[in-house]
């Protein structure tokens, strides 16, 4: 089917919108899809229409190039809530369909959350065994053993991290949406430095302000920090004097003497130098990361980056010289041009350098990013080997996954795995992937995530371009009331 395509889905007695689309993503990652409730729609070569009649009658039509298919039963909603009961039976119903008529066999299943471990660990937590979490799993979900496997290994490796979540304190986010130059991959609200350069000045100054503003909430609510994370874009795009700047900013304005952890998205090898880091160093993160991607050169061309395999160990060897015992390195699975053969030299060299994570993600298809216009092209590659490659030369060297997220559009549905060395674990990864802890965003498209006492979860968005996040800035201010209002119902429990 052709990009451009909106396959028409019509819902009768229901509105699942959203969990439809992501079944139907599993099978068509490059499609858009066209939702209506009116029956008439249901015409040409391909089209979904989705039905429950009587509250427990659940049936689905897929017409699928020009070939009909029709599956439906009966549900049983006692005992459980009824949506989730009808969603769930509409979801695999089509998935029963898609499996059978396209060949795909997604090895997730139809689990299509991007928090999957949310499942591992409430199913741990009332005391199940691992056979019979991986039976409920299989059962609902038709997830394959080898991700049931490392779905486990991981929740394993996060739930003690979960228990000694401070759900009183909070974590920082401060978004530095720049970049030397836009991936191809990329659908982040980055700007490259060519464009962005006359705006650094006001930028850096209203970012200050903003977080002038978020500590003195902080400390007026008696708030304490537990993490603290840079990230973009690419923070090291900025000058060391532009870092230095910032981060003694967040440094008056927040008590980082207590903080568990401090990361810096060091990102791309052609933006570290020296003196960055040790601006970095001196005021007080502990944990940067060194993001390659690949060490092939001909790919790292292929996604529009401006660096070599060999200017990326040197960075990664550049950060051990300053002083930094803890780097992360980022990779990515599937990335245009990419061989399982040059993925797997590129995993061996970076294990050889012994960082103390290694995060593997896959290769995603965003509408926003260039590299989708090519959507149908690049769904055609060995995503799957090289992610598989990955589980097993990783525990092989002792890292062990501690966090995962899965994303919509990504090759082959897979997954995004963060490694570690015992010890080395990011807390802030596992705080914003398990949602049990508030964060404040601060900057350029950051997001603010609030975390209510009651499990309530309220989000505020800053602008997403610099120059509306530098012209409204005022207004954006505004918002902040509701974080007042949500650290002090935090902090008159912490006091109780």
């Amino acid at each position: 089917m052709m990009n451009n395509f909106k396959m028409p889905v019509i819902l009768i007695g229901n509105s699942f919108k959203y969990e439809i689309e992501a079944t139907l993503k599993l099978f068509f990652h490059e499609n858009r899809f066209a939702f209506s409730d009116d029956i008439s729609n249901a015409v040409g070569d391909n089209y979904v229409v989705a039905c429950i009649q009587n509250e427990n009658e659940i049936s689905v039509e897929i017409m699928l190039n020009g070939v009909s298919e029709s599956l439906s039963s009966v549900i049983d909603t006692s005992g459980e809530a009824y949506d989730d009961v009808a969603e769930h039976e509409l979801c695999r119903l089509i998935y029963r369909i898609l499996t059978k008529r396209t060949g795909i066999q997604p090895p997730w299943g139809l689990m299509t959350g991007i928090r999957p471990l949310k499942k591992f660990t409430a199913l741990m937590r009332s005391g199940l065994s691992r056979e019979q979490i991986f039976e409920a799993l299989s059962k609902k979900y038709e997830i394959t053993p080898e991700k049931l496997n490392i779905g486990y290994i991981t929740a394993a490796n996060q739930l003690p991290i979960l228990d000694i979540i401070d759900s009183g304190a909070v974590s920082l986010y401060v978004s530095i949406p720049f970049c030397p130059t836009r991936c191809s991959y990329c659908s982040f609200v980055s700007h490259s430095m060519d464009s962005a350069v006359k705006l650094m000045p006001d930028y850096v100054k209203m970012l200050c302000r903003e977080i002038e503003i978020t500590g003195r909430i902080v400390k007026e609510t008696n708030t304490k920090i537990d993490t603290i994370y840079f990230g973009g874009g690419t923070p090291t795009s900025l000058s060391a004097k532009e870092l230095q700047t910032i981060m003694e900013c967040v440094a008056q304005n927040f008590d980082i003497a207590g903080i568990r952890e401090y990361s810096v998205e060091a990102g791309r090898p052609d933006t570290i130098n020296v003196e960055k880091l040790k601006v970095i160093k001196e005021l007080g993160a502990k944990r940067i990361s060194v993001n390659p991607q690949t060490l092939n050169d001909d790919v790292l061309r292929a996604i529009g980056r401006n660096h070599s395999g060999a200017d990326a160990l040197k960075a990664f060897e550049l950060a051990r010289k300053v002083g930094f015992d803890n780097i992360n390195t980022d990779l990515i699975a599937g990335l245009p041009t990419e061989t399982p053969d040059s993925f797997r030299n590129t995993l061996d060299r970076i294990t050889e350098l012994s960082p103390e994570s290694i995060t593997v993600h896959t290769l995603t298809l965003k509408r926003a990013a260039n590299l989708f216009q090519n959507a149908v092209e690049n769904t055609d590659n060995p995503a799957s080997e090289m992610v598989r490659y990955s589980i097993v030369k990783l525990l092989s060297e002792n890292y062990l996954p501690y966090y995962m997220y899965r994303q919509k559009n990504t090759i082959d549905n897979l997954e995004n795995i963060g490694y570690a060395r015992k010890g080395f674990e990011s807390y802030y990864n596992i705080f914003i992937m398990d949602e049990t802890q508030t964060i404040l965003g601060v900057g350029c498209a950051a997001s603010t995530k609030l975390v209510y006492p009651d499990g309530r979860i309220s989000r505020i968005h800053n602008y997403k371009f610099p120059y509306e996040y530098i012209r409204h800035f005022d207004t954006l201010m505004k918002k902040k009331e509701e974080i007042n209002e949500c650290l002090k119902k935090i902090s008159f429990l912490r006091q109780k």
